[in-house]
């Protein structure tokens, strides 16, 4: 059993200084998790106890278990709202929070596969394998923001009323002065979720819209599908196609008549390639110099099969070629450093998908998103109010 004392004759036992580490990410983020309340988890877990009762007398460590499941622990039980949120079942108290999460069970504007009716479901079933806070950032979503899940708008079977439906639900919420953050549901939902933020701003409002597909063609086998919301979210008077910016667009399904309007009305497309080329910092650059020009608030639309088909097997269009999970992540965080009035993540379908996997980089995007606002001060301020 000697072999192992010739291994790393440098290394073994030496007695140089180490460096110093702390201007690496994870020692950075070690010392500032100390900094990070915990004061909502501890409500949460009061309220836990309250509601759901003491555990019993064998269980020895009893800091946060209850006799009845009420807060974030066990992961694969309970109630799944998103995170294990607070259920707002009276919406007209959503202005009470900083970010409400409603689902959009719709998918009867898909051209292929269906099943993202099950969208908003899935996302909130994983979504529970996550704790609140995030390591390298160095937030906690249930310190920072008071949050809640108002359930799922009511599609009934018929796009244009499922459509307006939408847009009434949206409106509510962003008017209370919430976030809405929205899980689809196929990608035409993008334009009536646009038309609520719309009526909701004064000014004008900017799209930045991950996708392999554009999007734009007025009609799909006469009907506003999925592949149609841009141009009907741009010609709302204050969300401008000039204001429109497409980004990881390309492959083999890229219909030409939504080309054909993205060129006549002067919408801003970049490709994966484009992005190889000029990097993500460049990127994220162009989509908000795009996106903010002359607007007063922008709109963050997500379609996961932005990303390599390789790795969101649970979707109805899958692409080859898309983003890397990392790439679209860091894109997204860059856009919400300034700031977003609410987001989507759509083509989520679960009949699809694979061990979850389609649906936990939906709940990755929301989340991500969510924090790096908070981390640059663009949301929050309502905790200070009792949870109802």
């Amino acid at each position: 059993m000697s072999f192992y004392k010739r291994h790393a004759p440098r290394h073994r036992e030496h007695t140089r200084p180490l460096p110093d580490f702390s201007e690496l990410e994870g020692m950075r983020a070690l010392k500032e998790e100390n900094a990070i309340p915990i004061r909502q988890w501890q409500e949460e877990v009061r309220r836990g106890k309250e509601f759901g009762l003491d555990c019993v007398d064998s269980i020895e460590d009893k800091s946060e278990i209850s006799c009845f499941q009420r807060g974030e622990l066990p992961h694969w039980s309970g109630i799944n709202t998103f995170l294990k949120t607070h259920y707002l079942e009276d919406v007209r108290k959503v202005g009470d929070y900083d970010v409400a999460f409603l689902g959009v069970p719709f998918d009867i504007g898909t051209t292929y596969r269906a099943g993202t009716r099950f969208g908003p479901q899935g996302i909130r079933r994983i979504s529970s394998l996550y704790t609140t806070y995030n390591f390298e950032l160095g937030v906690d979503l249930r310190e920072s923001l008071k949050m809640c899940d108002v359930g799922d708008v009511f599609c009934p079977a018929n796009i244009t009323k499922s459509h307006d439906q939408i847009t009434k639900a949206v409106a509510h919420v962003l008017s209370q002065g919430t976030l809405p953050m929205i899980m689809g549901g196929d990608h035409s939902i993008g334009f009536p979720c646009a038309r609520g933020v719309a009526q909701c701003i004064e000014g004008k409002v900017g799209i930045i819209h991950l996708d392999r597909h554009i999007d734009t063609q007025e009609k799909d086998m006469d009907e506003i599908m999925h592949t149609c919301p841009w141009f009907h979210a741009t010609n709302i008077p204050n969300c401008p196609p000039t204001n429109l910016v497409q980004v990881g667009i390309g492959g083999w399904q890229v219909p030409r008549p939504g080309v054909k309007k993205g060129r006549e009305r002067g919408s801003t497309v970049l490709t994966i390639q484009d992005i190889e080329r000029i990097g993500i910092d460049k990127t994220v650059e162009i989509a908000l110099e795009v996106a903010w020009k002359g607007a007063s608030a922008v709109y963050l639309s997500f379609d996961v099969d932005s990303i390599d088909a390789g790795f969101v097997p649970g979707t109805g269009w899958p692409e080859p070629g898309g983003f890397l999970p990392r790439e679209a992540l860091a894109i997204l965080k860059g856009v919400a450093k300034e700031g977003i009035a609410a987001m989507e993540a759509v083509e989520v379908s679960p009949p699809y998908d694979i061990s979850d996997i389609t649906a936990l980089i939906a709940v990755r995007a929301m989340v991500d998103v969510l924090a790096t606002m908070v981390k640059h001060n663009r949301i929050g301020g309502k905790l200070g109010s009792t949870i109802g």
